[in-house]
C-alpha cells in the first residue's frame, strides 16, 4: 500500500512541478550559463571521452555507489582508484578527504581528480582543495559537481553549497589552478511556503539552481600557500561586490 502511494505521489508530482513552473517563464533568461561541456547532463560523457586512455591516472573523490552511479567503467582504459569515506561498492581506499595526500605515496600524482556530490559535505572544503592541489600532476585537471540549490541531505553532514564564483573561489590561481569552465546548471522553480514568514509566504525565488560546476587544469606547483594572505583579486576572479548605485 506504501508503495502505491508513493507511486501515486510520484505520478502527480510532475504536473504539479509543471504548472509551478509558468510564473517563471515570463522571468526572462537564466542570469547564469552552464559550463557547456561539464554541466550535469554532460560531464560524465565529457571526463570519460578526456581521460580515459592508457597511462591516465584518475582518481575519484566520493566514489561509493550510494545513487546508481558508478563511474569506474567510464575509466577502463585509465588507472582509476575510487575513494571514500566508508567502504562499499566502487571504493578501493577509505578515507578522510581532508586528509587526501597521506593516503598515498609523496610522488603519486593523477592526471584528473573529479568529485560529484561531495563537496556539499565536506566541512572544511578549502582544506580539500589545497589536498587535491597536492595530488595533481602539473597540467592535471579537477573537476567538481555540487549543489547550489538542493533538499538537505546527508545531515547533519550537509554544510555547505556553492555557487560558481564559489567554486572559483576555492579553486583559485593563487593556488595554482586555471578555470577552463565553470556555471550552474539544472534550474529550479522555487516558493517559500505556508511554514515561511508572513511576509515572504508563497513568494517565488528566482535564479535557482540544481548544481554547480568547475572544472580547472594546474598550471604550477604553490609551495607555503596560506588562505589568510589572499586578496579578493585572486579569489573572486577579479570582480566586485555590485554597486550599490
Amino acid at each position: 500500500m506504501t508503495r502505491l502511494l508513493n507511486k501515486l505521489k510520484a505520478a502527480l508530482a510532475r504536473p504539479a512541478g509543471w504548472a509551478a513552473t509558468v510564473p517563471f517563464r515570463f522571468t526572462g533568461p537564466e542570469e547564469v550559463e552552464p559550463p557547456p561541456s561539464v554541466c550535469h547532463s554532460r560531464w560524465p560523457a565529457t571526463l570519460r571521452e578526456r581521460f580515459n586512455r592508457p597511462g591516465m591516472r584518475v582518481l575519484e573523490i566520493g566514489s561509493r555507489n550510494v545513487t546508481g552511479s558508478n563511474f569506474r567503467s567510464s575509466f577502463s582504459e585509465a588507472h582509476y582508484v575510487g575513494f571514500d569515506l566508508y567502504p562499499g561498492e566502487n571504493v578501493d581506499i577509505v578515507g578522510d578527504a581532508h586528509r587526501l595526500s597521506a593516503y598515498f605515496a609523496p610522488h603519486e600524482r593523477f592526471d584528473l581528480i573529479f568529485s560529484s556530490a561531495v563537496f556539499e559535505h565536506l566541512y572544511m572544503p578549502w582544506i580539500v582543495v589545497e589536498q587535491i592541489a597536492r595530488l595533481l600532476e602539473v597540467g592535471g585537471h579537477v573537476f567538481v559537481e555540487t549543489h547550489f540549490s538542493f533538499s538537505a541531505h546527508g545531515r547533519p553532514w550537509n554544510f555547505f553549497q556553492f555557487s560558481d564564483m564559489g567554486l572559483r573561489a576555492l579553486f583559485n590561481p593563487a593556488l595554482g589552478f586555471e578555470v577552463i569552465e565553470a556555471g550552474m546548471s539544472d534550474p529550479i522553480a522555487g516558493y517559500f511556503t505556508h511554514r515561511a514568514a508572513p511576509y515572504l509566504r508563497y513568494g517565488p525565488v528566482r535564479q535557482l539552481y540544481c548544481h554547480s560546476e568547475i572544472l580547472c587544469r594546474k598550471t604550477r606547483e604553490v609551495s607555503d600557500f596560506r588562505w589568510s594572505t589572499l586578496g579578493a583579486d585572486e579569489v573572486a576572479a577579479g570582480t566586485r561586490y555590485p554597486d550599490p548605485r
